[in-house]
């Protein structure tokens, strides 16, 4: 990629990375996310955010933020792309959309009520 004195970001950050969905309805978002993510948050920060663990160190939360709700775009690659779709549609969420590129990445698209895009990528 680069020569030897280029840095990469990640060489000087924190591992941790969080990111942010916000919505308007905090307790109205609340169960479709758990829909989405299997279960209920890792944690709580407080009464208005809500904070999934989806892999060590790298998470997703929703917060009430009205002004900014309906414009988050998520993505996480997983190892088992097939199998996560349908143990979210037997939690009675589909996908409202899907795409394969070239080389075989598949692009698997979530929207919540307030048109945030959450999606899930695999094979690599």
């Amino acid at each position: 990629m680069g020569d030897a004195s280029t840095t990469h970001v990640e060489d000087d950050m924190a591992r941790d990375l969080f990111a942010g969905i916000p919505v308007t309805d905090y307790a109205a978002a609340l169960p479709w996310y758990e829909r989405l993510f299997g279960g209920p948050p890792a944690f709580l920060p407080n009464d208005v955010e809500a904070v999934w663990e989806l892999a060590a160190n790298r998470y997703v939360y929703i917060v009430q933020d009205p002004a900014r709700a309906g414009n988050a775009l998520v993505m996480s690659f997983v190892d088992d792309l097939d199998q996560r779709v349908a143990e979210i549609a037997r939690r009675g969420i589909e996908p409202a959309g899907r795409e394969t590129y070239d080389g075989g990445v598949t692009k698997v698209t979530y929207r919540d009520a307030e048109g945030n895009e959450i999606s899930f990528g695999g094979g690599l």
